[in-house]
């Protein structure tokens, strides 16, 4: 069994950064694409980045910008890049493998809180 394993959420000020880290507990063949969702509370989990396994990203239009999304598939990593945090990116944030069969990975999830 595949768990995805992340890191690097926070406490962080309005106008700071943070980089999240999530890697996969062994190595996974045929990703088709990594990304990373975040849920607030209150509100349903929606797509903050994803790229795909050539390198194709995509962004929400709220984070256009500001995040950063890289992905290694022969290490399994995928990283997001936060810059210029606002508040209303708190959330939690979680790390998604898709695999090449179609099937799901998600990890435990990271909490981030923008706040002064």
């Amino acid at each position: 069994q595949v768990q995805l394993v992340e890191s690097g959420g926070g406490l962080v000020q309005p106008g700071g950064s943070l980089r999240l880290s999530c890697a996969a507990s062994k190595s996974m063949f045929s990703i088709r694409s990594m990304g990373w969702y975040r849920q607030a509370p209150g509100k349903e989990r929606e797509l903050v980045a994803t790229i795909s396994s050539g390198g194709s990203t995509n962004y929400a239009d709220s984070v256009k910008g500001r995040f950063i999304i890289s992905g290694d598939n022969a290490k399994n990593t995928v990283s997001l890049q936060m810059n210029s945090l606002q508040p209303e990116d708190t959330a939690v944030y979680y790390c998604r493998v898709v695999a090449l069969s179609g099937y799901v990975y998600w990890g435990q999830g990271t909490q981030v809180t923008v706040s002064s």
